[in-house]
């Protein structure tokens, strides 16, 4: 049988399969149903400090009192409840569950960084999956500067804590590697790529905008290929976790052949349901004993970009050649 331990921010997991966050892990009851299904652990259902912003914002558009000290005292108590309804979820959980159970946060502004992380390793969460996205919506701010940011974000969380500290980065960089490299050398125990960002549509019947599909596709899996495959041969000693478009064992295989030492699924749940987990596993296992892998160091990394012969078949130019070469 199959061997499929990994680690991820250095802690062993039974299998590659992390449920990512989402809907599906934002209630101790729904974690363990996914545990019964397989899956090696868990990240919650992201802590959104915009989101509390906003509900705060909606409750105060109520308010006719005009108080500055009422608003101040209903932002207040709304941060504070949503916050401790999160802890409550990681204490429920982790006396659910026997997976790992990582938090998610996304903050906006750069104390409460902090002040969320301290609480959510005293709540006694297993690690930290940062969140961050900042939208560069300034003609005048150099690229650098938004790396920067990124940058101070992760060392800032990185020193409150004590709990391992991921980051979950988009695409939209300029160079993906001088970002997963800084965040290694700042002490990473992983990267996530990527992040699914909402992207916004414009309803033509209501000229309003809209949401797109939320949901990831089987084909969104070859940008977290192609950086999964050159960062896992640049750069050494971090764990690269792929994420977006892995709806199937053949899916996992493929990230596990480019060096991510673990995948995050979501999008096959919602579509098919939990039994996508087992599914998942079943498949990976069979696409081992295919190829006679007893273990997933055995061919971790065998496919990504120093260890096949043409390594330009994941640079961006095979694009144009493909299609110049076509009649």
């Amino acid at each position: 049988m199959a061997n499929l331990e990994t680690t991820y921010m250095g802690i062993t997991l039974k299998n590659p399969i992390i449920i990512s966050s989402s809907g599906l892990t934002s209630t101790a009851a729904g974690i363990k149903k996914i545990e019964e299904q397989g899956a090696a652990a868990v990240v919650l259902k992201s802590l959104f400090e915009e989101q509390i912003n906003y509900d705060a914002g909606e409750v105060l558009k109520k308010d006719l009192s005009g108080s500055p000290e009422a608003d101040d005292y209903v932002r207040g108590y709304i941060k504070s409840n949503s916050l401790d309804s999160y802890l409550q979820l990681i204490s429920d959980t982790k006396k659910s569950v026997k997976i790992p159970v990582f938090a998610s946060i996304n903050c906006v502004s750069a104390a409460d960084w902090t002040d969320f992380a301290k609480k959510i390793e005293k709540a006694g969460a297993d690690g930290i999956e940062l969140n961050i996205n900042f939208v560069p919506n300034n003609p005048d701010l150099p690229a650098a500067e938004i790396e920067k940011q990124y940058l101070e974000v992760f060392e800032k969380v990185k020193a409150a804590v004590k709990i391992p500290v991921a980051v979950k980065i988009s695409a939209g960089f300029t160079n993906v590697l001088y970002i997963i490299n800084q965040l290694k050398n700042r002490g990473a125990a992983g990267v996530v790529l990527f992040n699914r960002l909402y992207e916004p549509d414009i309803d033509l019947n209501t000229m309003s905008i809209t949401a797109t599909n939320v949901f990831s596709s089987s084909g969104d899996l070859r940008q977290s290929l192609r950086w999964i495959g050159i960062a896992s041969s640049k750069i050494d000693k971090i764990e690269l976790s792929a994420s977006t478009g892995i709806h199937d064992g053949e899916s996992a295989f493929k990230m596990i052949l480019a060096g991510a030492k673990t995948v995050q699924i979501c999008s096959v749940l919602y579509k098919s349901g939990l039994k996508e987990i087992s599914n998942i596993l079943t498949e990976l296992e069979k696409w081992m004993e295919k190829y006679n892998y007893k273990k997933l160091d055995e061919f971790r990394g065998k496919m990504n970009y120093k260890s096949i012969s043409n390594p330009l078949a994941y640079e961006r130019s095979q694009f144009m050649k493909y299609f110049s070469s076509r009649s």
